[in-house]
């Protein structure tokens, strides 16, 4: 089985993050796609990090019973900070028989030689990359790379933490019972 692992920190999970996942999958590339939730990004701070279950549960939400989609609490279980070349390690020790391949934008890809272990990345991993705009691929460092052009939304998960804090609608932006969700227990406020 071939797992598309589509890490991030997810706060909260979107519509664009949703459209680039159902894409990948229908290029039928991978056999389902795994939405990782980052209890922390080791690249990244961590104000406004909502609780990693609560992240969690927002993408339980999001992709409600779609098969091709699972989400995969295993960076909560590992030492943190969390790396990637970790989490793969443990995750082909957990399932032998699985081939794992990392969803990521051009835009991290770039980052990749500030990565932990990157060169075993690269030589062990395939790579699916989504071209984000303004982020152009000049180098893939000898990694084995399928570039796809997924539609994307311009829109961060940190443009909607401040629709949150304006008080603006996040219809359409994000799922409805993710809306809900968030709305009801007055999360990023």
């Amino acid at each position: 089985m071939n797992i598309g692992l589509y890490f991030g920190s997810f706060n909260p999970v979107h519509t664009g993050h949703l459209i680039i996942a159902s894409y990948v999958a229908n290029l039928k590339m991978t056999d389902q796609i795994w939405f990782v939730v980052s209890p922390q990004n080791p690249l990244k701070k961590a104000h406004s990090l909502l609780n990693e279950y609560d992240r969690l549960n927002l993408i339980h939400l999001a992709i409600d019973s779609d098969e091709r989609f699972k989400v995969s609490d295993v960076e909560f279980k590992l030492p943190r900070p969390s790396f990637t070349i970790d989490t793969l390690t443990y995750l082909q020790e957990k399932y032998p028989k699985y081939t794992f391949t990392i969803v990521m934008g051009s835009d991290s890809f770039q980052n990749l030689p500030k990565w932990k272990n990157f060169e075993l990345l690269v030589k062990n991993y395939h790579f699916i990359i989504y071209q984000r705009e303004g982020f152009p691929v000049t180098d893939t460092f000898k990694a084995q790379c399928t570039f796809v052009k997924a539609p994307l939304l311009n829109i961060s998960a940190t443009e909607i933490r401040n629709m949150i804090k304006e008080g603006m609608s996040l219809r359409y932006v994000v799922p409805e019972s993710v809306k809900e969700e968030i709305e009801k227990n007055g999360y990023y406020r």
